[in-house]
C-alpha cells in the first residue's frame, strides 16, 4: 500500500504497510474523512514521522489522542498549532519545564521544534472525529503505533522514552530497557499533575542521558 511518509519510516514499516490490519484501517480512516469532520486534517496525521526520521529519535514523547477541537491537532502529540490556546496538559509542560530547566512559558504551543531535534511526538491513535474523544481508538492505531515503538526500541539506542500517565506507561513493556532510559510520571493533565507529573525533571534528565550518551541534548 502506498503511504505518504517520511522515507525512512516507509521503509522501516513497509511490511506493516502491506499487512491486511493496516488496509482496514485505512479504509476506515478515508472513510471517516469522507463523511464527518477529523482531526488532524489527512496531510498532517503522519506529522511526527516526518519532522523525525527513525534514525533521528533522541526522545520519545507518548500521547493517547490528538486534540479533537477545532484547529488544534496537527499531528505531534501534545502540540497545537500557532496561535492556539494552550489546552490544559500543554499548559502544565510548560510550567514542568520552566520548574526543572528556567525556560520560560513560551508564546506558542506548536512543538514543531522539538520534532526538529528528534523528539518524536507520538500519539498512540493517530485520528480522531471532531469533538468525540477516543473515537478512533480499537480501529487498528494501536497496533500500528505499538510496532513504531517496538521498532524504536529495536534498532535504536539511548533513546530516552517519556511516559506520561497509565495509558502511556503500560507501553513500557514494548521497550528494552537496558538499551534505552524510560522515565515514567503521572499525566500532566490538571486532574494528575500534581500527583507526581510536577517536579519530575522529565527534561533535565532526559538532557542528561543523552548528553553521557554523547548526543546533542534537546533546546526545549
Amino acid at each position: 500500500m502506498e503511504v505518504k511518509i517520511e522515507p525512512s519510516w516507509k521503509s522501516a514499516l513497509n511490511q506493516l504497510f502491506n499487512q491486511k490490519c493496516f488496509e482496514d484501517l485505512v479504509a476506515f480512516v478515508k472513510n471517516e474523512y469522507a463523511t464527518t469532520i477529523v482531526y488532524p486534517p489527512a496531510k498532517e496525521i503522519f506529522n511526527a514521522f516526518n519532522h523525525c526520521p527513525i534514525n533521528s529519535v533522541k526522545v520519545v514523547i507518548l500521547g493517547q489522542d490528538p486534540y479533537h477541537g477545532p484547529e488544534q491537532a496537527h499531528g505531534l502529540s501534545f502540540s497545537v498549532k500557532p496561535g492556539v490556546p494552550f489546552p490544559p496538559s500543554l499548559a502544565n509542560i510548560f510550567k514542568e519545564l520552566e520548574t526543572d530547566l528556567g525556560k520560560s512559558k513560551p508564546r506558542s504551543g506548536d512543538l514543531t521544534g522539538w520534532a526538529d531535534q528528534g523528539v518524536f511526538l507520538l500519539n498512540a491513535t493517530l485520528t480522531v472525529r471532531a469533538h468525540e474523544a477516543g473515537s478512533h481508538q480499537k480501529r487498528g492505531w494501536e497496533e500500528f503505533t505499538d510496532e513504531v515503538i517496538r521498532m524504536i526500541s529495536e534498532k535504536r539506542e539511548n533513546v530516552v522514552f517519556l511516559l506520561w500517565g497509565a495509558y502511556a506507561q503500560k507501553k513500557s513493556m514494548l521497550i528494552d530497557s537496558h538499551k534505552h532510559l524510560v522515565l515514567m510520571a503521572p499525566h500532566p493533565s490538571p486532574l494528575s499533575s500534581y500527583r507526581g507529573f510536577f517536579g519530575c525533571k522529565h527534561f533535565s534528565k532526559a538532557n542528561e542521558y543523552l548528553e553521557a550518551n554523547g548526543e546533542k541534548p534537546i533546546e526545549w
